[in-house]
């Protein structure tokens, strides 16, 4: 477990450096788990140590709410005064990581129907594509 964790803090310096030296409007944490995909992708497995560190983490992961939950009530009257625009920008990024879902789930499945038809990727569209009179 110990060596799953400093894999993963090796990383996240990794992107905090990063960011530091290029001057990134990103997150260093974003950019080390980034670089992170990019590593596990390259070496084509998830190290041992690694996936017991990752596993421990999402275990407890609502524990990572807690402060989150205590800068909400800490800051009460702010959220109150700009509930508005909260609101807002809770449904809007809803609605598009809904609709980057659909559009991503789409192009993998017919993807995945191309690679499945038995003449090699012909296959017809689904059902709601095809191209006619409506």
């Amino acid at each position: 477990m110990l060596a799953g964790l400093t894999w993963l803090l090796v990383f996240q310096c990794l992107g905090e450096a990063l960011v530091y030296l290029t001057g990134l409007p990103v997150p260093g944490p974003v950019v080390g788990m980034l670089l992170l995909f990019v590593g596990l992708r390259l070496r084509g497995a998830i190290p041992e140590a690694l996936n017991t560190a990752a596993t421990g983490l999402l275990q407890h992961l609502s524990l990572l709410f807690v402060p989150a939950g205590v800068g909400v009530m800490l800051h009460f009257g702010r959220v109150a005064d700009e509930w508005a625009a909260i609101v807002a920008a809770i449904v809007v990024s809803t609605v598009l990581a809904i609709a980057g879902t659909a559009v991503a789930m789409r192009a993998l499945v017919g993807r995945q129907a191309a690679a499945d038809a038995p003449d090699g990727g012909s296959a017809a569209p689904p059902p709601g594509d095809r191209e006619g009179p409506r």
